[in-house]
């Protein structure tokens, strides 16, 4: 009998004769260490569940004798935590890649890219265009670009696109170039198409990458469903019970909202739109759509590029390449026009800005529609570099920063070459960035990141990669608390939707969302941390993950 199995047991027959009758229940959970997150952050150590909302929280004596149930699960004194909650993800491209891309994370060269890559072709001869996505130059001895020569010997008939982890930076191959119609004399507004000895090397920044994804032949419904699925499957073994997808087009919510009502898709979404227009006229004329599963109220703009690809768009040059200050992606004009747009409809805003010139821009542009304090809660998505001079901005028009802390271990080591020493103070400011409006939303942005939430937690905390490096942590006076992680995690990623009256903390009247974990993550040493593993997550009072362990 495995130890999961030891905490599972159906209620006993000597709990049908009581003294008196019981209140039913379709769940019960006693002898837990539970981490209600409530204001207080208070522990209890029983609760109890019907039609998938939480009715009572206490003592187990008190749980036990007020209710009876024919699930009882002792967790004893296993701790138990609101359903986590990743507030920045691309839920659906997640589940799309793991069926149709070649996982190129952590390659440490390109000749380990093209292998994957042929290895792929094998596995799947019959996919017409191949796609990778992960590499990270940064990784490699020669952090310089690569260029598509060897993809036009490799593969000379098929299309090839390869997308760097941040998904600001592609490699195509010569037969993508083709069909994109893309030659030397290809410009585009918020993008680069790289040249060496005037023609293109292959290597396409940001908004260049959509010329040739757009040639891309586009999933159809079935492939949609078995992506969504397929994520689903995978954020609930990590703990996660919500999502806050980081932009979706009216065909994929249309999608999401039929599997939610046919019961299959259980994951809770919080769907940012695209900004086509298509999209915005079906949600703005309707205004904000919510229910339990899916909520449709905010649009998700892109400011600028990614720092490891250059992207981003910096206040002064990049300390490692003078004359380049990166790129905006959209020109100031047409995202202050979507902001008003959101504004008039009463949608959120949550933009990605990365670099300091970008991340003012988007608070000058805020500022000027918000003028003040408010709770519309606008977000500024990452908020990775702030000028030491625009942090209060965020409190003075109550900006949320939603930031992902493993971009600050991933970037680390190299982060400091880009911005220099000054610069890179204001970068990954996590803690400065919280004590401006005193909440804020933690989330993973999966793909480009681990999709596993502890590893968010303990970034957070202990500001380390999963190696222990560095040894006293990256810049440890931008850590926040476990406290603070947790809430993050759960409670603030809810608000960050407008939804803490229905989820992220353990509390009567809420949905019945929580995580099961093999250690405690509030007290557990630092070290142990990125080992913890998820035993049980339930949504809605049913168990929709159980670990074989």
């Amino acid at each position: 009998m495995n130890k999961l199995t030891k905490l599972i047991f159906v209620m006993s027959a000597l709990s049908l004769f009581s003294c008196s009758p019981k209140e039913k229940a379709d769940l019960v959970i006693l002898n837990a260490t539970a981490y209600t997150v409530d204001e207080d952050f208070s522990i209890v150590e029983a609760v109890a569940v019907k039609d998938g909302k939480i009715v009572a929280l206490g003592s187990s004596s008190e749980i036990s004798d007020r209710y009876s149930s024919s699930c009882i699960i002792d967790l004893d004194k296993k701790a138990l935590y609101p359903g986590f909650i990743d507030a920045h993800c691309h839920f659906y491209s997640y589940g799309l890649g793991l069926l149709q891309r070649a996982d190129l994370t952590g390659t440490e060269s390109f000749e380990k890219v093209l292998e994957i890559m042929e290895n792929h072709r094998h596995k799947f001869p019959s996919i017409q265009w191949l796609q990778g996505r992960g590499w990270d130059q940064n990784l490699w001895i020669d952090k310089t670009f690569p260029d598509n020569d060897e993809l036009n010997k490799l593969f000379p008939e098929n299309p090839v696109i390869l997308t760097r982890i941040d998904g600001h930076a592609a490699l195509v191959n010569q037969k993508a170039l083709e069909l994109a119609g893309i030659d030397a004399a290809t410009k585009i507004s918020g993008g680069e198409v790289a040249q060496k000895n005037g023609q293109p090397t292959g290597m396409l920044i940001d908004n260049a990458i959509g010329l040739v994804t757009r040639v891309i032949p586009k999933p159809d419904a079935t492939m949609i469903s078995e992506a969504l699925l397929t994520a689903q499957h995978n954020c609930f073994a990590a703990g996660l019970t919500g999502v806050h997808e980081a932009g979706l087009t009216k065909e994929i919510i249309k999608i999401i909202d039929s599997l939610q009502k046919a019961g299959l898709l259980k994951m809770r979404v919080y769907a940012m739109l695209s900004p086509t227009q298509e999209t915005l006229d079906a949600y703005f004329k309707n205004g904000i759509t919510k229910n339990e599963n899916l909520n449709i109220g905010s649009i998700k703009l892109y400011a600028d590029g990614a720092l490891g690809s250059r992207g981003a768009k910096l206040i002064d040059d990049y300390s490692d390449n003078s004359g380049n200050s990166g790129l905006l992606v959209e020109n100031p004009e047409t995202l202050k026009k979507y902001c008003q747009m959101a504004y008039d409809n009463g949608f959120q805003v949550c933009t990605h800005a990365i670099g300091d010139s970008a991340n003012r821009l988007m608070l000058t542009i805020y500022g000027d529609i918000l003028k003040n304090k408010n709770d519309l809660r606008w977000r500024i998505e990452h908020a990775q570099v702030v000028a030491p001079s625009d942090f209060d901005l965020f409190g003075k028009y109550s900006v949320i920063p939603s930031v992902q802390p493993t971009h600050a271990t991933s970037d680390m080591f190299w982060a400091g070459d880009r911005l220099g020493a000054e610069r890179i103070k204001g970068a990954y400011a996590y803690n400065d960035l919280l004590r401006q409006n005193g909440w804020m939303p933690l989330g993973t942005d999966f793909p480009i990141e681990n999709i596993n939430p502890i590893h968010t937690f303990y970034a957070s905390v202990v500001r380390k990669n999963l190696d222990g490096k560095p040894e006293t942590g990256f810049q440890m006076e931008n850590a926040i608390s476990r406290e603070e992680a947790l809430r993050g995690m759960t409670l603030w990623a809810a608000k960050a939707a407008f939804e803490e009256n229905e989820k992220g903390s353990i509390s009567v009247g809420k949905l019945a969302d929580f995580v099961i974990l093999d250690k405690d993550i509030m007290t557990i040493a630092e070290n142990e941390i990125p080992n913890v593993k998820v035993l049980m997550t339930i949504v809605s009072g049913e168990t929709v993950f159980l670990s074989e362990q």
